[in-house]
C-alpha cells in the first residue's frame, strides 16, 4: 500500500500463434514483472496462460496487451476477460489501441471497449474474406496448390529414377502433383543420401 493506493505487478499477456513468431516483440519496451505466453490461435478455446493470468492478477495489477485481438477470440471473450480481470481489481492496459480499463470504468470506457473491440472483430472477418477470395482466384487461374503433398518412398525412388532417365521436371511436377520446386527438393535430397551412403563406406 502506498499513498492509499495498492501498488502491483505489472503483468504482460502475449499470444502468438505460430511457433515462429517473435513474442518479444508484442510488448517491446515495456518493463514487465511477469510476462505470461499463450502459443494459440486467436480461435483458439485453449488458452492456460491466460486462465493462469487471471488467476494470478490481484488488486493493483496492471495487465499489459499489445492489442485487443491479442487477448480475446471475439467480442464476447473481449469484454468478458476485460471485466473478469478489472472486477478483481487489476487494471487492463492495451497498447496499441491506447486504451486503460479499471474497474471504475465509466460508460464511455465500457463504449470504446465495445466499439474498438467490434472493430478489431470487424478486421479479422475482413482479412479472412480476402484470403478466402484470394484463394479462390487462384484456383480459377490454376496457381493455388494448397499443401504440399508428400511422397512415399517407392514414389521417391519412381520419381527419382524418371528424373534420371530425362523426364522434364515440369512433367515430373504435373505427374506427381507437385511444385517444380518440391521435385528439386526431392531431387536434393537424394543426391545428399547418396553422397552420405558413398562417404559412410570409404
Amino acid at each position: 500500500m502506498w499513498g492509499g493506493f495498492v501498488v502491483g505487478q505489472r503483468l504482460g499477456y502475449v499470444r502468438v500463434s505460430a511457433l515462429d513468431q517473435n513474442e518479444q516483440r508484442q510488448l517491446e519496451g515495456q518493463t514487465l514483472d511477469q510476462v505470461f505466453t499463450d502459443r494459440a490461435s486467436g480461435k483458439d478455446t485453449q488458452r492456460p496462460k491466460l486462465e493462469e493470468l487471471i488467476r494470478f492478477a490481484r488488486a493493483g495489477d496492471t495487465v499489459m496487451v499489445h492489442s485487443m485481438d491479442r487477448l480475446a477470440r471475439n467480442l464476447d471473450d473481449l469484454r468478458s476477460v476485460v471485466q473478469t480481470l478489472t472486477g478483481k481489481g487489476a487494471r487492463v492496459e492495451f497498447v496499441k489501441e491506447g486504451l486503460v480499463f479499471t474497474g471504475e470504468d465509466s460508460p464511455m470506457a465500457n463504449l470504446m471497449l465495445s466499439v474498438m473491440g467490434a472493430f478489431a472483430e470487424f478486421e479479422r472477418s475482413l482479412i479472412k474474406e480476402r484470403q478466402r477470395e484470394g484463394i479462390a482466384l487462384a484456383k480459377t487461374r490454376g496457381v493455388y496448390k494448397g499443401r504440399t503433398r508428400a511422397l512415399d518412398p517407392e514414389k521417391v525412388s519412381e520419381l527419382v529414377a524418371r528424373a534420371a532417365a530425362g523426364i522434364p521436371k515440369a512433367q515430373l511436377a504435373r505427374d506427381y502433383g507437385l511444385s517444380r520446386e518440391t521435385v528439386y527438393q526431392y531431387l536434393r535430397r537424394s543426391v545428399e543420401s547418396i553422397r552420405i551412403e558413398s562417404d559412410d563406406t570409404h
